[in-house]
């Protein structure tokens, strides 16, 4: 379903893409009575993110693979060395346009993949929505070959005006270059009169920046983005982790991935509330939001509460979206080790509905929630 907080992002996707919002909507009808009834059986997954290499150029601040306190950072050459080869990904995308998934492209930093504008292309010819997230460091390189694949949506991590997102991203002069790599894109497009990949700007709120969210408008007008959506941190703290070690145990899995996460805000909600309020004030030529889209009262709520959930809170992402990781496992979740099966093994179609899949679904189903899910963002997706 859609929930009612996110119906102002779902009605600017219908404009702009009405059969992908269509698809969207219907799939996700089909999911919510499945997970209802289905007794841990899910439809086919709206969304298969592809999570192509853990390897990044950038070691930003506040994430929680290779940030301050990320995870991904203290894995062993063997770990950050894999990577599916592009045949066993192109398997996995035949495998899926069965039943048209939606397609994201995750890392790490997906550009550093070897043939990665060449899957999008691949992926679009399957008739398949695309969709990547990128730190954009490396867009004016690839510029005119993700325009001629066939992009759908460009996704870039932005965290504010040139110094700052510099600051905060560790590597000067970052800005111009991503910027430099936008006006290449829409030059492409102009020129080949195309008019995609939608231009979309994610900024996650940070202690770093949440005082200076203006500057991205700035940054969404120099770059002529279609939207800019602002992220609400994701923390955790040491306690939430230990209540999750027994269900950790239950069904052998492990939460280290989670640890990026521990961290403390240092965010005032009032004054962030300000901002957010003196934003969603203006007139834009672009699409403007908050995720989630929180009242006063609940962003009060999420940064000064530790384990804060809205009231009837249900993680439902296991019945929509899948998460291929880069040595072949399904995961239900970015964070977690648990794995539904290995594509190196087994078609992802036939892994969905597996044992571990349903075994998965049922625990998840009985709890409404795990104790580190509290500030997932999926929670306000689905």
């Amino acid at each position: 379903m859609i929930p009612a907080r996110n119906l102002g992002r779902f009605f600017y996707k219908a404009v702009r893409q009405p059969g992908y919002a269509f698809g969207v909507f219907s799939k996700r009808m089909i999911a919510w009575f499945y997970y209802w009834l289905g007794n841990g059986r899910s439809s086919m997954p709206e969304a298969v993110t592809l999570f192509l290499t853990h390897r990044c150029n950038l070691r930003c601040k506040m994430c929680g693979q290779w940030g301050e306190g990320g995870v991904t950072k203290k894995e062993g050459a063997v770990v950050l060395a894999q990577e599916l080869s592009n045949s066993r990904i192109r398997g996995v995308v035949d495998d899926i346009a069965k039943f048209r998934a939606n397609v994201t492209l995750f890392g790490g930093e997906p550009l550093l993949f070897p043939g990665c504008v060449d899957l999008i292309g691949y992926i679009k010819n399957k008739g398949l929505h695309c969709l990547m997230i990128t730190n954009g460091s490396l867009l004016e390189r690839y510029a005119e070959g993700i325009v001629d694949a066939g992009l759908d949506e460009l996704n870039l991590s932005l965290d504010g005006g040139g110094a700052l997102h510099d600051q905060i991203r560790g590597m000067p002069g970052l800005f111009d270059r991503i910027l430099a790599g936008v006006k290449k894109v829409n030059y492409f497009k102009a020129v080949k009169a195309r008019s995609k990949p939608l231009v979309n700007l994610q900024c996650t709120i940070t202690r770093y920046n949440y005082h200076s969210l203006e500057q991205l408008l700035d940054a969404a007008a120099a770059m002529k983005a279609d939207s800019l959506t602002y992220h609400n941190l994701i923390f955790l703290n040491r306690d939430i982790l230990s209540r999750q070690s027994a269900v950790d145990a239950a069904l052998g899995n492990s939460s280290k991935n989670w640890e990026g996460f521990l961290s403390d805000p240092e965010i005032d909600p009032l004054a962030l509330f300000d901002k957010i309020r003196s934003i969603k004030a203006g007139s834009y030529a672009f699409s403007v939001d908050f995720y989630p889209n929180f009242s006063e009262e609940e962003l009060k709520r999420y940064y000064r509460e530790a384990d804060y959930r809205p009231a009837g809170c249900r993680c439902q992402s296991p019945w929509v979206v899948a998460y291929v990781f880069p040595d072949g496992e399904v995961r239900p979740c970015l964070n977690f080790t648990y794995s539904f099966g290995n594509v190196q093994a087994e078609a992802l179609s036939r892994i969905w509905n597996g044992r571990k899949a349903i075994l998965y679904r049922r625990q998840l189903k009985s709890a409404g929630i795990f104790p580190v899910c509290c500030r997932c963002t999926e929670l306000y997706r689905y």
